[in-house]
């Protein structure tokens, strides 16, 4: 039987592809990679294009055929494939360790580094060298025998836990929901969030409005559901998921998956010499030591934390004076500020949705980047996709060449991975007969679906969320270099990867950015200037409570990584508490359990890196403020940016790129600013 797996020239075939292909596929690349590898290291001599190049491919292969598969894992998950995907774990696991604990192979690359050819090749060579040999060190390679052993079997188990710590999450998120049949209950919730509620239960075969644990389904309640009861329940459901807590207490605990991968974690940096997992972490990394992080974190939050604790206050006089409400609790939080902003601004998050239909906002988003890049995107019909809401781009740049591709799927539904992500389908690289392997790039989303013939509507969170994703994959697709291993975001220290992302939110508030797509839905009227100036009035609108609300997870994050302790265990919950009363204005209750769904750092690729967003979110402030200098459609200054930041990737050091764009280092001052928290 074919495997379309091990079939792909192009993009993926996803309608050809089935659970039954992926661990067959997997295993037959593996054992060829193998013996590639062998065949390699038998050559006397060793140069680029006999070790790193015929690497490369072997690499690019491997990634190919294991990215649709992920991907399908996260976005149309089912039990026949994650027992494919789970199966091919601990099998990429050992091969990546294996690889990474190759003596021959680090001395054959030593080599290529102590030789004559190093000067001659080019920066972005040098640099994925370079790189190479950091990640051989940072793989255990000059570990003795034994602690190599140890190091293996320690990574296929971390492999499996991060796995199943999502898996718990994804289960305990569809596992929980409440059928209303009273349409009182439901009383101050938009018309368009109860539709898509009745649609659920609709799917279900049942009568009435179904109200899930998916965040379109959570924040609609939470924001605007007047039935207070009904917030407390799903406030209770949703911050006590995969936990021994709440209504599916135990059923998909995470306590103990947290506590096993904290404990790989420590283990495997100090098998390298570490003396925590923070530290191993910043090996990689823009930010030297973890004193330096923590004093990052500490000076945001002393900036910070006045302000957050007056917003807090401002919202619970508010609550008592205007609505009596004496005592303010968490799930009374949102309700209250949404009504605040209401109240002090005339404008509710629900009010701008018309001007958003989600069409338009993509063309929109599209034509920013060609005012900015000179880039042209147009849709391609007929490309494989795994759902029919995904469709497919082209980007040519100002000179007609194809630059990148993306697929972009937009909507929530049952069986997908909460939260908005981009990854990568296919790198950037040169191929061995000349041509260039054009980068493909994921972009996924979670919004509200499209409803009753209406338009998908989404509100100004939303629209950030899409050009946060998008400045991703820009930042993967518009690469020049063609080196995978340093190309687009590839080789990108973790603490400057989101920089272009966060860069291109700004244009969401920009009056002239807004012109080319606010629109509203049914008449086509631009947003009226009224509105805009009550949304830009309320742009910083509880910033305080929100910059402290990331300090919270930024803090707990590293303190976790950096204190732990094998005799005493992660102590998750002690050190949270003692963030939040570090920093926190808001303290949950006793049950809350919300370290038990924070797949970013136990999970995803945050671990003791969770600070990056704030780290790169001064970069981002600061380098748009070069826009406001010399005008936010200046393409001169757009050019400039994608040369120095979008193009380079990780061929070179992050703050030499940012300098080159910037003219100098970076300074907080235009976050503070964009932050209403200057002076």
């Amino acid at each position: 039987m074919p495997n379309p797996l091990l079939e792909m020239n192009g993009l993926p075939p996803f309608h050809a592809i089935r659970p039954e292909h992926v661990e067959p596929a997997i295993d037959t690349v593996l054992a060829e990679n193998r013996a590639a590898i062998a065949h390699l290291l038998q050559q006397g001599a060793f140069c680029w294009d006999t070790l790193l190049a015929p690497l490369e491919a072997l690499d690019d292969r491997l990634s190919r055929t294991w990215s649709p598969v992920s991907h399908l894992n996260a976005v149309m998950n089912s039990d026949e494939l994650r027992a494919a995907y789970n199966a091919c774990l601990p099998k990429l696991s050992a091969y990546a360790t294996e690889l990474g604990q190759n003596e021959d192979l680090y001395r054959a690359l030593q080599s290529v580094r102590d030789g004559a050819e190093y000067e001659r090749l080019s920066i972005a060579q040098r640099k994925h060298l370079d790189n190479l040999l950091r990640d051989f060190r940072l793989s255990g390679v000059t570990l003795p025998p034994e602690q190599k052993a140890r190091f293996k079997a320690a990574s296929e188990e971390l492999s499996q836990a991060t796995a199943r710590f999502e898996e718990h999450l994804l289960d305990a998120t569809n596992g929980w929901h409440v059928l209303i049949t009273d349409a009182q209950r439901l009383a101050g919730i938009p018309a368009s969030s109860q539709a898509m509620m009745r649609q659920a239960a609709r799917r279900e075969g049942q009568d009435g409005w179904r109200i899930g644990l998916d965040f379109p389904s959570y924040f609609a309640v939470m924001t605007h559901a007047d039935d207070r009861a009904l917030r407390e329940e799903l406030y209770t459901a949703y911050s006590t998921r995969a936990s021994d807590q709440g209504p599916q207490a135990g059923r998909w605990d995470n306590g103990p998956v947290m506590e096993r991968i904290l404990a790989l974690r420590h283990e495997l940096a100090q098998l390298l010499g570490f003396a925590s997992h923070a530290e191993h972490s910043l090996a990689t990394k823009m930010a030297e030591t973890p004193q330096q992080v923590l004093g990052f974190l500490r000076d945001l939050a002393t900036r910070s934390l006045t302000m957050a604790q007056g917003e807090l206050e401002e919202i619970a006089a508010y609550a008592r004076e205007q609505h009596g409400q004496a005592e303010l609790a968490v799930w009374d939080i949102n309700y209250y500020a949404e009504k605040l902003r209401r109240h002090k601004y005339d404008l509710s998050q629900e009010d701008l949705k018309p001007w958003f239909s989600a069409d338009r906002v993509v063309a929109g988003m599209f034509e920013v980047v060609q005012r900015l890049f000179g880039l042209d995107i147009r849709e391609v019909t007929g490309v494989q996709t795994w759902h029919e809401d995904v469709r497919f781009y082209d980007i040519f740049d100002s000179a007609g060449s194809l630059r990148g591709r993306f697929y972009l799927d937009l909507y929530a539904r049952p069986k997908k991975r909460g939260g908005a992500w981009m990854d990568e389908c296919i790198r950037a690289r040169r191929l061995p007969d000349g041509t260039r392997q054009t980068p493909v790039a994921y972009l996924t989303c979670n919004f509200t679906p499209p409803l009753d013939g209406k338009p998908a509507l989404l509100s100004h969170d939303e629209v950030q969320t899409l050009f946060h994703e998008f400045g991703h994959g820009l930042h993967h697709m518009l690469t020049r270099i063609e080196v995978a291993g340093v190309a687009g975001i590839s080789g990108v220290a973790w603490d400057a990867v989101e920089l272009p992302s966060q860069f291109l939110e700004h244009w969401c508030w920009q009056r002239a950015a807004l012109d080319l797509f606010a629109r509203h839905h049914e008449t086509g009227e631009p947003l009226p200037q009224e509105l805009f100036d009550k949304m830009w009035a309320a742009r910083n609108f509880q910033a305080g409570m929100q910059m402290v609300r990331q300090l919270e997870f930024a803090l707990f994050d590293f303190r976790l990584y950096l204190e732990y302790d094998p005799q005493q265990g992660g102590r998750i919950q002690q050190i949270l508490d003692e963030v939040r009363a570090e920093v926190a204005v808001v303290r949950p209750p006793h049950y809350n359990r919300f370290q038990h769904g924070f797949a970013h750092i136990f999970s995803g690729g945050y671990s003791a890196g969770y600070y990056s967003y704030k780290w790169a979110e001064v970069l981002a402030s600061d380098a748009f403020a070069r826009f406001e200098e010399e005008g936010v459609f200046n393409r001169a200054t757009g050019l400039a940016f994608m040369e120095a930041i979008l193009e380079q990737g990780g061929a070179r050091e992050p703050m030499e790129l940012f300098v080159e764009f910037r003219g100098r280092e970076p300074s907080i001052d235009a976050l503070l600013r964009h932050s209403g928290m200057a002076g």
